[in-house]
């Protein structure tokens, strides 16, 4: 395979192009090799108590709209508010990350356990002990994310 590296201060974000006629193994590797490394680079900026933290999505518990606020709660239930809207989250954060409601995104390897409602929800309770509740709409995209019938 022919390789080409172009290296620039212009360049803000590193990006990649392949040109390729068939998908190959080995080239799928590549692909989520490199996708990983972007995800691992990926720090957001939060708030808590006029002070700026940098925290990497693999400490967030779950990400949700409190008032006017969008915040995340981390392993140990630290809140900190994030200065980007849900919707740019939820894009930005990497696979392990599902939205259970209109407000609220977590991340799955920090869930605990979900126990179904009476009402049609599921109420869903993380590992630090906080807990939510999966919305009808996003029931069905949750259960699929985790490979639930």
């Amino acid at each position: 395979m022919k390789v080409e590296c172009k290296i620039s201060t212009a360049y803000k974000e590193p990006y990649a192009v392949l040109h390729i006629n068939t998908m190959t193994q080995a080239i799928a590797e590549m692909i989520s090799m490199l996708e990983k490394e972007e995800i691992n680079s990926l720090t957001l900026i939060a708030t808590k108590e006029r002070k700026t933290y940098f925290i990497k999505p693999e400490d967030i518990s779950l990400v949700r709209t409190e008032g006017r606020e969008i915040v995340c709660y981390d392993k140990l239930q630290n809140k900190y508010v994030l200065d980007k809207p849900l919707y740019e989250l939820e894009n930005i954060l990497d696979i392990h990350f599902v939205r259970i409601s209109k407000s609220t995104i977590v991340n799955i390897n920090q869930i605990n356990h979900v126990k179904a409602s009476l009402n049609g929800t599921m109420e869903l309770v993380m590992k630090n002990g906080i807990t939510d509740y999966i919305s009808r709409s996003f029931r069905k995209v949750f259960k699929e994310r985790l490979g639930l019938k």
